[in-house]
């Protein structure tokens, strides 16, 4: 079987794979994953419509479930003559590739698969393919793989406009970009978003005051919220943040601090961005943030810090993580303590 592509390694680029799919047709075998469910689910819907244009039947479509991957079956399902269609798919869902017990045996079924045969790997969004395996290295050499990764800033917005348009409304780019911000970039977590707030808008036009009205906030953006607010000495406003984080039970403290210490080691890297003169797109190039919108919001909160603040604060995150996994503190105690010395602008050791 020839080898169709590498690793996926630039970023998915939904419209131009559509189209590619198109003119040159299925291949025998594919690997998709990655955080971008939502693509992944319209990739493979364009992928079984034109391998499958009568639907999915039982002569024709297999579908295999996970985690564990029988080799009969698997051989059954691909050995299995298409019926009143030229093809025959075999989707294979949350197969722990990884893991698998009979790895050779596998790659060795993947490897002869018949003209007619395509196979789809449809891994979730927790899957990373563990590239140092054998098996994963034969995989990626025979099929094509895409990694569905978060879009690019202009075509999330595009697509929010059209998700937007599609619910009678327009949206502003502010709109737009703060719906990204406080939400997630993640389409199945925008799509209910996007209906809850074009319900709520009473005009033609989605305005930034409609979305802070009614959209969810993720807890990454909660959490930049309150290093905002200490940015700003407003540490009553911080400080109510935390509480209202800390009364939801479904926020753990060690998640929390997670993010947290990712905030400030981004707010460090902003601020020596500023001092250096560095602009967005060492912030940008550096992997503190995907969106220029998200680097120029970090570059205003890290002017409320000095260099040498940040720097313990993340000193402070470290060693509260260390505390709250070695020790038999309150862990919500812990996260409040490093909260206030954080906004206390604390500079050394010295407690």
């Amino acid at each position: 079987m020839a080898r169709k592509n590498s690793a996926a390694e630039a970023k998915f680029n939904y419209a131009q794979e559509i189209r590619r799919l198109k003119d040159e047709g299925p291949q025998r075998l594919y690997l998709l994953w990655g955080k971008e469910d939502y693509l992944r689910e319209q990739y493979l819907l364009q992928l079984k419509k034109i391998c499958l244009p009568e639907g999915e039947d039982s002569f024709s479509y297999r579908r295999l479930n996970g985690p564990e991957l029988d080799l009969l079956t698997l051989r059954e399902a691909v050995d299995a003559m298409p019926f009143m269609t030229e093809r025959s798919f075999v989707e294979i869902r949350d197969v722990d590739l990884n893991k698998l017990k009979e790895p050779e045996a596998v790659l060795e079924i993947l490897t002869d698969l018949p003209d007619y045969c395509t196979v789809a790997f449809v891994q979730g969004v927790s899957f990373e393919p563990d590239g140092r395996l054998k098996l994963i290295k034969g995989l990626r050499a025979l099929a094509r793989e895409f990694q569905f990764s978060q879009q690019s800033q202009s075509a999330l917005v595009e697509w929010i406009g059209r998700r937007f348009s599609a619910c009678g409304k327009s949206v502003e780019l502010e709109a737009a970009q703060r719906l990204i911000f406080i939400s997630g970039d993640l389409m199945n977590r925008l799509i209910p978003e996007i209906e809850k707030v074009a319900a709520y808008a009473k005009g033609g036009k989605v305005t930034v005051a409609d979305v802070e009205a009614v959209a969810s906030h993720i807890p990454e953006a909660v959490i930049f919220e309150m290093t905002d607010c200490i940015s700003q000495k407003q540490y009553n406003n911080a400080l109510a943040i935390l509480a209202e984080l800390l009364a939801d039970k479904n926020n753990e403290p060690i998640p929390m601090l997670a993010l947290l210490g990712m905030q400030m080691r981004n707010l460090y890297a902003a601020k020596l961005a500023l001092d250096k003169n560095l602009g967005l797109n060492y912030l940008l190039d550096s992997g503190a943030v995907k969106y220029d919108f998200q680097a120029r919001k970090l570059l205003q909160a890290a002017r409320g810090y000095s260099l040498e603040q940040l720097r313990r604060a993340v000193e402070l995150c470290a060693e509260t993580d260390y505390r709250m996994k070695s020790s038999g503190a309150d862990d919500r105690e812990l996260l409040k303590e490093l909260v206030l010395r954080i906004a206390a602008g604390e500079t050394d050791g010295a407690r």
